[in-house]
C-alpha cells in the first residue's frame, strides 16, 4: 500500500485550505475601507491657489494636497480625493502672495466641493 498519496493530497487540501482564508481576509480589509471619496475645487477668485491642506475637523493634523500646478484664479477647478476618516473636515487654502485661508467644519459627505469666492467659500451639496 502506498502511503506517499494520501500524504501528498493532504498537504495540497491544506495548502488550498488556506488560499481560501487568505483571499476573504484581505478583501474584507478593502471593503472596510469604503470607495475614495471625492471632492472638488473651484477657484472663482482673483488669486491663484498656491497650495491646500485638509484635516480631520479642529486637529491641526493636516495632510497636503498634490495640486500638481497652481490653481489659477478667475474660474479654474479640480479634484481631489478626500484622506480617509470622518466627514467633518478643515480646508486650509493658500493663494499666492501666502494669504492662507481655513475653511472649517466642511462635511465632505454631504458635500461634493468648495467653491471658493472673492467673498469666501460656498459648499457644494451633494447632488447638486
Amino acid at each position: 500500500m502506498n502511503t506517499t498519496r494520501p500524504t501528498v493530497l493532504v498537504a495540497m487540501f491544506a495548502v488550498a485550505l488556506g488560499n481560501l482564508l487568505v483571499v476573504p481576509s484581505a478583501a474584507c480589509a478593502d471593503a472596510g475601507r469604503g470607495p475614495a471619496r471625492h471632492f472638488d475645487l473651484v477657484n472663482a477668485t482673483l488669486d491663484s491657489v498656491i497650495a491646500l491642506a485638509i484635516a480631520p475637523a479642529d486637529r491641526d493634523a493636516f495632510q497636503d494636497i498634490d495640486l500638481g500646478q497652481p490653481l489659477q484664479g478667475g474660474l479654474s477647478s479640480m479634484t481631489f480625493d478626500v484622506p480617509a476618516g470622518g466627514c467633518l473636515r478643515d480646508l486650509r487654502v493658500t493663494f499666492h502672495g501666502e494669504r492662507t485661508q481655513l475653511f472649517p467644519h466642511i462635511d465632505v459627505c454631504r458635500s461634493s466641493g468648495l467653491r471658493l469666492t472673492l467673498h469666501g467659500g460656498k459648499p457644494k451639496h451633494s447632488g447638486a
